[in-house]
Formats: C-alpha cells, sequence, structure tokens
C-alpha cells in the first residue's frame, strides 16, 4: 500500500517542531519538504508531551498508506523504465484522476518524494541534479503564467517584461541541464481546452513535454470526463497517457472490509492519546465509513479533529460519541445522511 496522508505529510517526530505551512512553489521549499524525516513519534508517557505539542502533532498527523497509491507507485516506476531510451514524442506520461478529496495531489507529492530520495541514495555524487518538478496549473492559466510557475519552483529570475518564449527557453534549459526526470503537474481540471487561454496552454504543456526528456505526470478531478481529454488536442493527449483513478476506499466486502480495518489501525497506532482504548477505530469501522464514504480527506478531518477535541478537553481518548460530534465537510455529510438515516431504522 502507499501512502496517502491523514494530514499533511511530516515526520510526526515529536509533534513541537511546528507544522510546515508555506505552500511547495520553489525547489527550496521542496528540499525542505523532502529534509523533515519520517519518524515514530514517541510513546504517550514521554515527557516531551505537552498540550500544544499534542495539537501540534495530531493536526499535522501522520502518511498512511493505500492501495491506490501503491499502483500508481508501480506505474510510475514501469513508466520511467520504459520512457529511458525513448525521445520526443515517444515518451509516455500518467494521469491521476478522482473525485475531491481521494487524495490526488497527496499522491503527486508521495510519487515525486520517494523517486527524489530513492535516487538521492542511489546517486549521492549527483548533488547538482534536479530529480523532479513539482508545479500546479495557476487558476489564471496562460501558457505564460505555466512556465512562470515552473520557473518560480526552478527559482529562476522572471521579470514582466520577459516573454513567453524566452521564459519556456530558460526553463527548458535549466530542466535538461540539471537532469529532470519527472515533472508533476497537479490541478489540470483546470485546464478549458474549449477556451482560447485552455487550448493555448494545453498546447504548451505537450510542447514542455516533448522538449524536456523526462516522464510527465499530471492529476486532477475527473479529468477523464474534464475537457481536458476532449477534441484534437485531448486526443493527443489521450494516446500519451495512461489514467489511474485515486477512490475512496469500500467497505462491501469482506476483503474491502480488511483493507479499510488495516487503515484505521494503522491511523490508530498513530494517535497519541494517554487514555485512548486501541481497537476503537476498528470497532466502529462501520460507522465511520457511512460518516466519511470512504474519502481520505473526510477520514483525515474526522480523526484528527476527534483527536484535537480529546486534547483540549481533557478525555484523551476517541469515542464513537466524540466521532460523532465532529461536523465534517458539505460532501460527507451530504453522502452519509440518508444511509445514517437507513441505518438508524
Amino acid at each position: 500500500m502507499a501512502a496517502v496522508a491523514a494530514g499533511v505529510a511530516g515526520d510526526g517526530s515529536s509533534g513541537g517542531r511546528g507544522p510546515v505551512c508555506s505552500p511547495i512553489v520553489t525547489y527550496t521549499l521542496w528540499r525542505s519538504y523532502l529534509a523533515q524525516q519520517r519518524l515514530s513519534a514517541p510513546p504517550v508517557g514521554d515527557p516531551v508531551w505537552t498540550e500544544r505539542s499534542q495539537l501540534d502533532y495530531h493536526s499535522e498527523f501522520v502518511t498512511l498508506r493505500t492501495a491506490s497509491m501503491e499502483q500508481c507507485l508501480r506505474q510510475l516506476r514501469l513508466l520511467l523504465v520504459l520512457n529511458h531510451c525513448q525521445e520526443g514524442t515517444a515518451r509516455r506520461g500518467l494521469i491521476v484522476s478522482g473525485p475531491p478529496g481521494a487524495g490526488k495531489s497527496t499522491t503527486l507529492m508521495e510519487m515525486a518524494r520517494s523517486f527524489e530520495l530513492s535516487y538521492r541514495r542511489r546517486h549521492p555524487d549527483r548533488a547538482d541534479t534536479l530529480p523532479v518538478a513539482f508545479v500546479s496549473i495557476p487558476p489564471s492559466y496562460s501558457p505564460k503564467a505555466l512556465v512562470r510557475a515552473l520557473a518560480r519552483f526552478l527559482c529562476l529570475p522572471v521579470h514582466d517584461r520577459m516573454t513567453e518564449t524566452t521564459i519556456t527557453d530558460a526553463v527548458c534549459a535549466v530542466l535538461c541541464e540539471r537532469g529532470t526526470r519527472i515533472v508533476f503537474i497537479d490541478d489540470v481540471h483546470l485546464l478549458n481546452t474549449r477556451t482560447r487561454p485552455g487550448a493555448d496552454t494545453s498546447d504548451q504543456l505537450k510542447s514542455l513535454a516533448e522538449r524536456i526528456p523526462a516522464t510527465f505526470v499530471l492529476a486532477g478531478v475527473d479529468v477523464e470526463t474534464s475537457p481536458l481529454l476532449t477534441g484534437p488536442r485531448g486526443a493527443q493527449l489521450a494516446a500519451r497517457f495512461k489514467l489511474l483513478r485515486t477512490l475512496p476506499l469500500l467497505n462491501g466486502t469482506g476483503q474491502q472490509k480488511l483493507q479499510w480495518q488495516y487503515l484505521l489501525n494503522e491511523m490508530e497506532s498513530a494517535l497519541r492519546l494517554s487514555r485512548h482504548r486501541a481497537g476503537t477505530l476498528k470497532r466502529h469501522a462501520d460507522y465511520i465509513h457511512l460518516r466519511t464514504g470512504g474519502v481520505m480527506a473526510s477520514l483525515s478531518q474526522l480523526v484528527r479533529e476527534a483527536a484535537i477535541c480529546a486534547v483540549l478537553d481533557g478525555s484523551q481518548a476517541i469515542t464513537k460519541k466524540s466521532l460523532s460530534g465532529i461536523v465534517l465537510d458539505v460532501q460527507a455529510t451530504k453522502g452519509a445522511r440518508p444511509s445514517l438515516g437507513s441505518s438508524a431504522g
């Protein structure tokens, strides 16, 4: 199984170093994120735990693993081998798609983190390389805005008088010279190729994939039904990218229940609450699934908020009653209401 954050991915070593809140928009911030070692948190009785450190720890929490992320990692490894000796338009890419809250952005972060750390271990002498680049599609997208975002990640100086071509050439030159192997681009569902800016930005994306000898990995909400893959431009992308869905976890069959309970056990083992009873989350696995629909973002919110409430009210334990008092996001609330109503009857 592979990682999906049950909170902001971090080391969880003491809960006292404070969360990293800055969005990762530059390679400097990316390297800082990579430097955060994921260690096991001290046991509950350790004197390092204060109320503040407990709150910080459960706000940040740990990184958990799901089967869909493992599939994405396997497919990425295959594509890297497949593309190793390919050139130009022959290179293949990967699209990670799914509903909101399913962990797509976290999947990209984990794929990028896993690859770069592996690369650094295998090539300790190549400190000057830049194995990955990581950007999101800007809300006010345009071809120039996309390459500006890449330039910002690369810490390249860009001013308003620079043309799109100049910035693009600089970005491509740096990514090629620094040996970038994977380019991750998030929020591609924003690209509406039925509009001129969207079509032009899609063309820019295709051009970058041809000029940079790297594997491109895209992510977005329900990309397969978005305008990105429609029309002639969409057909070109669809012919070059394989698509994987990150879906909410199910809880119907025996195997699905085991996977769901395993995830809850992993999450529970990461809790640092002095009076929490082990097995509580597993015991209420069906109820938790009804509340969250198996959506990772909703599950993360439910457990983390319940843990934070347990610290603040002094109970130091999560119970079904405390879980029921957590107000979840609109998506989870609307989906859970009919199910909870029918189960109560």
